[in-house]
């Protein structure tokens, strides 16, 4: 069997925070957006990576909806052996597989809502459920991930949107004048160089010079 090694980073994005895994299929967890616009199709991150790339493993994932003002979640979809299966009529013809496409061993749980509206306002619940094959024995795990969705009528940027493109330009000016600085001593070092190589020269020009007066003027004596 082919090993492998996952590798734990810490990655940000939009300032969030998350742990990914790289491995053989180079897996990263981030967060799902949470904001949606009604009348559009969005997508519901929730990615699982497996801590041993190289143990093969099967999973099926679940997902849960509680809208806004009600108090128990409901079961909304279902995927297991590589088929969807939608469970709420709210969501009829309105819920598409996101994930992991051709296998058994999922770890994008990922679905995507067509045609959005204002009753998809709630928190959805990701359940992943895991079973790792090892040589003798089989190890089952899971995961739960939630993501609370917010549907709004037209889209607006967020606050960790905007502070991203600020420090993105502040980055750039940052970058800007730390290469004029460098430009700037890089010269005044190549020009004092070069005027340090220009008086080294005079004073070896009169110094030869001296020297051939010097030898003219014993010749002459000599004479």
């Amino acid at each position: 069997m082919k090993s492998s090694r996952c590798v734990g980073v810490s990655v940000t994005d939009s300032f969030v925070l998350s742990v990914a895994w790289l491995c053989n299929g180079a897996c990263v967890e981030v967060d799902s957006d949470t904001e949606a616009v009604t009348g559009h199709g969005f997508k519901m991150s929730c990615i699982s990576c497996k801590m041993r790339g190289e143990v093969p493993a099967s999973a099926t994932v679940d997902w849960w909806f509680m809208a806004k003002g009600e108090s128990e979640f409901s079961h909304i979809y279902s995927y297991a052996d590589m088929t969807g299966y939608i469970m709420d009529d709210r969501f009829d013809e309105r819920l598409a597989w996101n994930g992991s496409k051709k296998t058994e061993d999922v770890q994008d749980g990922s679905i995507y809502i067509l045609n959005v509206t204002f009753n998809d306002t709630g928190t959805y619940r990701c359940f992943f459920d895991r079973i790792l094959v090892f040589t003798n024995y089989e190890h089952r795990t899971n995961a739960t991930k939630f993501i609370n969705l917010n549907v709004v009528g037209k889209a607006t940027r967020g606050m960790a949107s905007i502070l991203s493109e600020i420090m993105m330009y502040v980055s750039i000016i940052g970058l800007q004048l730390w290469l004029v600085v460098e430009m700037v001593y890089c010269y005044r070092k190549i020009a004092a160089a070069g005027e340090e190589a220009l008086r080294e020269s005079e004073a070896e020009y009169l110094a030869i010079t001296t020297e051939s007066k010097d030898n003219c003027a014993g010749v002459a004596v000599a004479e």
